[in-house]
């Protein structure tokens, strides 16, 4: 599930906030009222919303901005001259005061977003340590050196072999050099 926190300068208007969001289906993860209090809450969860206003005690929405990982996007909540004065394009913003069917289909699209990007981030393949990248070497270079192949021969042999077998290419390579005698180290 998206996470969200909810932040104003004054922790009445967060909780109020957080206390809609609630009724309206929503779970709501933190709420608090510093820039500080934001930066450690998006690096404690996963990844989901930032619903805050434009400017607190210790920062401006622009320096949160900066600190957002990957996965985290920011609603904007402010007054239509603040607004004006905004020049992030990468910001959803709502101007206030707000209507609540406004702010309930804004989070609902940003939600669609985020579960978009999870589940285009599990699709990803992972970076193979330097463990792995050396075993995948030392399999090229033992088909290179015994069946004399070019490193893109010997690459896509791995490759096809790995589909062959529905193996992972890390595990094909691991078979090859077991296969021949040659050690290796994972």
């Amino acid at each position: 599930m998206a996470d969200i926190i909810i932040a104003f300068p004054k922790l009445e208007d967060a909780k109020n906030l957080r206390k809609l969001l609630i009724r309206n289906g929503y779970d709501v993860n933190v709420v608090c009222d510093t820039g500080a209090q934001i930066v450690n809450a998006v690096n404690r969860l996963d990844g989901g919303v930032v619903i805050c206003g434009y400017r607190f005690s210790d920062m401006h929405f622009s320096e949160i901005q900066e600190y957002l990982p990957n996965g985290f996007q920011m609603l904007l909540m402010a007054s239509p001259a603040k607004l004006a004065d905004c020049d992030a394009d990468d910001i959803v913003s709502l101007s206030m005061p707000i209507k609540v069917q406004d702010l309930l289909n804004t989070l609902e699209m940003m939600m669609t977003q985020y579960y978009r990007w999870k589940k285009k981030q599990k699709a990803k393949p992972k970076a193979r340590t330097e463990d792995e990248k050396r075993t995948v070497g030392e399999a090229k270079e033992l088909l290179m050196e015994r069946n004399h192949m070019t490193e893109n021969e010997a690459h896509r042999y791995l490759q096809k072999l790995s589909m062959d077998n529905g193996t992972k290419l890390v595990e094909t390579a691991e078979m090859i050099l077991e296969l021949n005698g040659k050690e290796w180290n994972i």
